[in-house]
């Protein structure tokens, strides 16, 4: 995966594959809410792995079992193929943990 900003052609289509994200300027967010706490803490705890493991962190707000994440890559000033694969994996996150 690359850390290179796309331009807005990609981004867009990769947003229409991603119906729960949205675009805030040079990122895109996602608020989900779960069955309970403990459910909210397994998705970032799950998160944070595919995260680690992608060197690619997103920020996590977490109140109580509502979940935000926002999702650029600040070394390319915007969003790229990181930002794209970690949504999914994300999303993959929340389906589970439905």
């Amino acid at each position: 995966m690359s850390r290179t900003r796309l331009n807005e052609e990609q981004i867009a289509n990769a947003l229409a594959d991603l119906p729960q994200w949205t675009r805030t300027g040079e990122a895109i967010t996602r608020t989900a809410e779960t069955a309970s706490f403990p459910t909210a803490v397994k998705v970032v705890d799950a998160v944070a792995e595919q995260a680690e493991a992608l060197d690619h962190h997103p920020d996590i707000d977490i109140r109580w079992r509502t979940l935000t994440f926002l999702l650029t890559t600040h070394s390319a000033h915007g969003l790229t193929s990181l930002d794209i694969t970690l949504a999914h994996l994300i999303d993959r996150a929340l389906d589970d943990a439905a």
